[in-house]
Formats: structure tokens, sequence, C-alpha cells
């Protein structure tokens, strides 16, 4: 039986399978918490979100759930969990559910899927069977244990329209250009700066009821990374007893030395794997007075650029 829609007769199994789900998204998890919650479900009675479930059964197995999630003004969706473990880990069933779900994703005119697995998951075959691919790690740090520090001359302010500007021009910066589609700054719905003559260091923040994740946007040349980051625990408002987190991705790996010293605990290594739903667009380019010297050696650089001759359609 092909792979469908979750429906009402089907709402038991999310009971069922309260603590049997795999999260592939690690921002929803930790702020969150169980994917499968009743509290967290009721968001799919929402029509103004877009979030689907789908359901799979191989011949009299017991049924595979997965969903997938596109959040406004983002161009890719993000798969959240799939469920049970022991299915999942028995059989190849969950590529047709992954693509079923990645189908859905394209309805919404998505170009992209994203999914987080940890990198010694059994997941990570089937993922990569379906059309994933690594594009990029992150490990997990753990704030919560971290004493803040309310005597650093950092001052942190919320992000306003006016930062939009500056933040894309950092993000443009840090972020490499494979990541750039799937890695936004701009449009996060809230973040905080620490600014003195130039923008270099901007978080991008997220609360849930189960906690507080953090995605750093720090340039290189940024001093005192240690002191803005214990001045920023200080500035988090409505903190409360929730846990910090922080995401590192594999091209901010150096802020994690800082992380191990001011007593951060850190999790699994995880890859960071997207599917492409559209085909980039290929535009023509006109090649240059002395682009016939290149035919000899198509390799060679043209003003800095490999010569590359679209054939005429």
């Amino acid at each position: 039986m092909p792979p469908r829609s979750l429906e009402l007769f089907d709402l038991p199994l999310l009971h069922r399978y309260r603590d049997e789900a795999i999260s592939l998204d690690s921002l929803r998890e930790l702020t969150r918490g169980n994917p499968l919650r009743a509290a967290n479900f009721l968001a799919h009675l929402d029509p103004k979100q877009r979030i689907y479930t789908g359901i799979a059964n191989e011949g009299e197995d017991p049924a595979m759930l997965g969903c997938v999630i596109q959040k406004e003004g983002e161009s890719f969706a993000h798969l959240t969990y799939l469920a049970p473990t022991n299915l999942l880990y028995e059989n190849q069933a969950p590529i047709p559910l992954l693509e079923h779900l990645a189908a859905q994703a394209g309805k919404w005119q998505a170009h992209q899927v994203l999914a987080e697995i940890d990198e010694e998951s059994f997941l990570f075959q089937p993922l990569r069977q379906s059309g994933f691919a690594v594009y990029g790690r992150q490990r997990i740090w753990n704030l919560s244990e971290v004493a803040s520090s309310t005597d650093s001359p950092q001052r942190w302010r919320k992000k306003k329209d006016l930062d939009l500007i500056p933040i894309g021009s950092l993000e443009r910066q840090i972020v490499p250009p494979l990541l750039q589609p799937i890695e936004t700054f701009v449009n996060s719905s809230s973040g905080m700066i620490c600014q003195a003559d130039e923008l270099l260091a901007y978080i991008d923040v997220t609360y849930g009821p189960r906690g507080i994740f953090l995605r750093p946007l720090i340039h290189p040349n940024t001093e005192d990374i240690r002191e803005k980051l214990l001045s920023l625990l200080a500035n988090l408002s409505n903190r409360r007893d929730r846990p910090v987190f922080i995401c590192v991705r594999s091209y901010q790996a150096w802020i994690e030395s800082i992380l191990e010293e001011i007593g951060a605990s850190v999790g699994p290594r995880q890859a960071v794997m997207v599917k492409y739903l559209v085909n980039p667009v290929r535009e023509g380019k006109t090649l240059p007075a002395n682009a016939d010297k290149a035919w000899a050696n198509p390799a060679s650089p043209i003003n800095g650029q490999s010569a590359v001759v679209e054939p005429d359609k």
C-alpha cells in the first residue's frame, strides 16, 4: 500500500509511538519536546501552518509515521520526525515514506527538504538512498550549567528592522553559498545583536516551552567572544529555568573551543542533509572576445572563471 495522509482513525498511533519517535529537527525537539506529545500535535489542526503527517504500511506490518513542516517565509521544508524506531530499523520501508513526504513539500513549492541526523544513526543510509546528501555538520551545545555574567561590558539588544541589511551582509560573509538557501538569519523572528562600530555578532533566538535554542552568526574578527557569550546568557529575556542550547554548524566550529572553556556540554555530531526538489537553473554566459583561445584548454580560466560554453538549444 502506498504512503498516505494520516487520518482521524490513525490518531491512536500517536499515543502508541509517543516514546519511539526519531527527531530530525533539533530546534523543534529542544524547544518543544517530544513531537508526538498531544500538545505538539494540536499544531497540525491549524490551517495557517504547513504541517503534514504521512503514514506507510508494508503489508500487514504496523504503520510508520513521518512528518514534514514548512515555516512561513521559508523556501525549504524540514523533516521533523519518523516513528517508530523498531520498524524503521528492521526494513527499508522508510524510503517510500521519505519520498512521499518530499512530494508533499514539493506541493508547497519548497525547493529543498532538510533533515538533521546523528552520523551514527541507522537512518543515515535510508536518507541517502532517498536522495538526501550531506551539506554540512553540526553539534548542539548545552549552556544550561554555564554561569552568566552581568559584569561584562558587552551589551546585547534585540534585533530591529533596520538591522536586516547588516545581518544579511554578515550572513553572506560567513555562511557558505551551498548552505545559504537553507541557513537563513534575516527572516528569523527574533534575535540578539552585539554591535560596536560594525555588526560582527548576531544570535538567532528561538523560545519554546521546553528550551531556548540559539544559532550564532559570529565573524572571526570578533573580539572577546567568551565575554560576549556569557553576557548573552544574562541578557536572555524571560529565561526562567529553561535549558539553553546553541547549535554550531561546521563553518562556525572555531567557537567550540570557547564553549568548552566556559563549561558547556556537547552532544553527538550530526549531519545536515538536504534533498533538492527542483533542479538548479543554469544561466547562459556571454563569452569575452578572446574566448576562442579557451577551446584549446576548456579548463583554463577566463577573467577568473572557467570557460564553459553552453550548446545551442
